[in-house]
């Protein structure tokens, strides 16, 4: 609605999408790698046979979080981040399904294929993140 707010939200959304050329979540980590961003998901050595294999790592740290289901489900994989913003779950993608007349549950591809700025808007104003736009810079 304002200038301060448009320059917020477009810098977020070009640091989640690495200027604006991902728009689905690299899960591809080393086991080092793991441990550095996801180190409470993987205790003593478990990170090595998660290691490089995206959707069994997704489907471990989002398992039974934000609406998936658990670790076998493979939800957390389905329901990993995408767009500008990487909306995650499926709890958020329900909401944004709804919010644009589309299922976003059957197609999750929807998010990054043809919404990610709208997904990336829907979840700045879902989560009431305008209010740190409009303090500006500190």
């Amino acid at each position: 609605t304002n200038p301060l707010r448009l320059a917020h939200f477009l810098a977020q959304c070009a640091h989640e999408s690495g200027n604006f050329r991902a728009v689905s979540e690299n899960l591809n980590y080393s086991a080092k790698g793991l441990k550095a961003v996801f180190g409470r998901y993987f205790p003593d050595n478990l990170a090595e046979s998660y290691a490089r294999k995206p959707e069994k790592i997704a489907s471990r740290v989002y398992g039974n979080r934000m609406g998936n289901g658990d670790e076998a489900s493979g939800e957390g994989y389905k329901f990993r981040g995408r767009g500008y913003i990487q909306l995650t779950g499926k709890n958020n993608y329900t909401k944004f399904g709804s919010f644009v007349g589309e299922d976003t549950i059957a197609n999750p591809n929807l998010v990054s294929e043809k919404y990610p700025l709208a997904s990336a808007a829907f979840f700045f104003d879902s989560n009431g993140l305008w209010k740190y736009c409009d303090a500006g810079a500190d």
